[in-house]
């Protein structure tokens, strides 16, 4: 996690130094929306669209991954359950070690 957010940083200083180099006033044009903006402000929103846009692509493989675990945990439990019951129960020999005198 820690190298993730030490990329962000950096990668977000790196837009931040290109977008204060370049402080000129634009015409942004949408469809029929035109508008006068700062080159700041349009790298900044585009910038924050890409970080979303990631974010949002890597949900599905995030609710996988959590859904596969909790399936992975519920087992453990049971398999702890049913090892704690069976060595709970008496009268029943146990086997020998691997590699032992008979």
């Amino acid at each position: 996690m820690n190298a993730v957010l030490l990329v962000l940083v950096v990668l977000l200083a790196l837009v931040a130094a290109f977008a204060v180099q370049n402080p000129g006033v634009i015409v942004v044009r949408f469809l029929t929306y035109s508008g006068y903006s700062s080159l700041l402000v349009v790298i900044v929103a585009a910038f924050a669209a890409g970080v979303l846009s990631a974010g949002l692509a890597g949900l599905p493989g995030f609710f996988r991954r959590r859904s596969v675990a909790d399936v992975a945990a519920r087992r453990i439990r049971e398999l702890e359950a049913e090892i704690g019951d069976l060595k709970g129960k008496p009268g029943e020999p146990t086997p020998p070690a691997p590699g032992g005198t008979p």
